[in-house]
């Protein structure tokens, strides 16, 4: 006698029911509380490089229903120097930037040069050794690397005089509920001085360090010297 439909279901289920729960926990603890992702363009050099898997704590900008936008906890407000995963304002895409301004912030930029709120940042030699994990195209654009400090946290950044770039912004006020984005590459980097500011519903949540990293350029090989790398 040829089993029914609903007897097939009934198989399938009891045979899978582990495996699809299973599944199922795992995308909504991806979706709610932490996940990776990967880091396909230059925008982050130096503190982030193609090939990075990054960990994104999620539940830290508060829980959210699992494959929505819904918050079911308020958590807390990204600050000012946390590197973050957003929806970008201009297509939805994810993309990863530093906050450099956050609602109420008035922030300028001349000559790449940072000020918040009236305060400039300082400007110092950066750690070279971080460019021997630049591809070669970036390397090619005779990249600078400078410390910036006295806004937040320290961090490098990355600047090619070479490149054409928007360099400079007139002082813009960050609205309630806004957030300003910048990459670390200042002058290759799609961020919040050319699709204006981030809303706070658009934060996914804050990547805080390399899983794992593997070389484009060498066959994927691994980094060994970025596994667990923190990100600051």
């Amino acid at each position: 006698m040829k089993p029914t439909i609903r007897a097939l279901a009934r198989s399938w289920w009891r045979d899978y029911r582990n495996t699809l729960l299973f599944l199922c926990l795992l995308l909504g603890f991806r979706s709610a509380w932490a996940d990776w992702v990967t880091v396909p363009t230059a925008s982050m050099n130096p503190t982030i490089v193609e090939g990075d898997y990054l960990l994104v704590d999620k539940h830290v900008f508060g829980l959210r229903l699992p494959f929505t936008r819904v918050h079911l906890t308020a958590g807390a407000d990204p600050a000012r120097g946390d590197i973050v995963v957003f929806d970008s304002p201009a297509d939805g895409i994810s993309l990863v930037k530093r906050v450099i301004g956050i609602p109420g912030d008035v922030v300028a930029l001349e000559d790449d040069r940072l000020t918040v709120n009236g305060h400039a940042a300082h400007y110092s030699a950066g750690d070279l050794t971080a460019i021997r994990d630049l591809l070669a195209a970036t390397s090619r654009q005779h990249p600078h690397l400078l410390r910036e400090t006295g806004l937040g946290p320290s961090h490098d950044i990355m600047i090619l005089p070479e490149r054409a770039a928007r360099r400079s912004l007139p002082a813009v006020s960050v609205p309630p509920g806004m957030y300003f984005m910048m990459g670390d590459n200042r002058d290759n980097s799609a961020d919040s001085r050319y699709f204006g500011f981030v809303p706070r519903r658009n934060i996914i949540g804050r990547a805080t360090r390399v899983l794992i990293s593997f070389d484009p350029e060498r066959h994927y090989a691994p980094r060994s010297d970025r596994l667990l790398a923190p990100l600051g």
